[in-house]
């Protein structure tokens, strides 16, 4: 058991949370530069009632400044095969750049990625400081599904899928 204020206290609570597996997402969004977008596995649905989805954004994140701008983005939910593509958004490179690794088409005023295994887009409701993260508050504008196929979900610090019955 390792305590709360212990020195490796954040390694330990990764290493801890790291055991609940994630889907895997890019959250894409439009601004005056074009589009951006972020690798992320902080997504869960909110509300049905009215229809709300919650991502999570690091705070320094390019991404959520122009989320901030558009006051509008999409989830892309991903395949199993879309791993190089995580690597992709989830680095450094400008946006142009992560772009060029993928087509997409414009639903609702933001990208949509070719091939994703289904995508929601929302119009910003709110965002809430989370500590080093900023919590993004989406009511659903929009939203697809692709073909069936196995998604790729983050688990125990690296990329997997799921095992089917």
């Amino acid at each position: 058991m390792v305590s709360p204020t212990a020195p490796d206290a954040q390694r330990a609570y990764r290493d801890t949370i790291g055991h609940f597996a994630s889907g895997v997402t890019i959250v894409t969004t439009t601004g005056p530069a074009g589009p951006a977008g972020m690798t992320t596995s902080a997504v869960t649905s909110l509300s049905l009632e009215p229809l709300l989805l919650l991502v999570c954004f690091e705070r320094r994140s390019r991404t959520l400044a122009v989320v901030r701008t558009s006051e509008r983005f999409a989830v892309n939910i991903l395949r199993a095969e879309d791993e190089e593509l995580a690597a992709v958004f989830a680095s450094k490179r400008v946006p142009r750049e992560k772009f060029e690794s993928v087509t997409h088409v414009e639903a609702h005023g933001v990208p949509v990625l070719d091939g994703a295994l289904a995508w929601i887009a929302c119009s910003l409701r709110e965002l809430r400081p989370g500590g080093d993260h900023v919590i993004g508050i989406g009511e659903v504008i929009g939203m697809g599904t692709g073909q069936e196929r196995d998604p790729l979900v983050y688990y125990r610090g690296r990329y997997t899928t799921i095992a089917r019955r």
